[in-house]
């Protein structure tokens, strides 16, 4: 079994959703991944939590983002970044995912 890797539920759900969206759309849009995490986590997501998340993410290599100059809206003038996930990033998700079926399939019995 590969090292465990502990991701957060916050990050484990901004990576799905980033998948999701890249999976379905060819790239994330922010605005489009922070709608599916909603919807994922059954809350409110703030901008400012979820870019320090992606920020986080970019600095441990497991997302890169790239600025679609054609995807400027009409209020700010700046473009906007699209995200995908990694290679690193999607091996520590299956990392993860790993690491806590192991967990719960220690305590079948307790946890049904």
């Amino acid at each position: 079994m590969p090292t465990p890797v502990f991701l957060g539920e916050f990050e484990q759900f901004v990576l799905l959703s980033l998948l999701e969206a890249s999976r379905d759309l060819g790239h994330a849009p922010v605005q489009e991944v922070r709608a599916r995490l909603e919807e994922l986590a059954s809350r409110s997501v703030s901008r400012g939590a979820l870019y320090r998340t992606l920020d986080r993410m970019e600095e441990k290599g497991w997302v890169e983002w790239s600025l679609d100059g054609s995807d400027v809206p009409e209020r700010g003038g700046h473009p906007r970044r699209h995200f995908h996930v990694t290679p690193e990033g999607i091996d520590v998700l299956r990392v993860s995912r790993a690491t806590l079926l192991d967990a719960w399939s220690r305590l079948g019995e307790v946890l049904g």
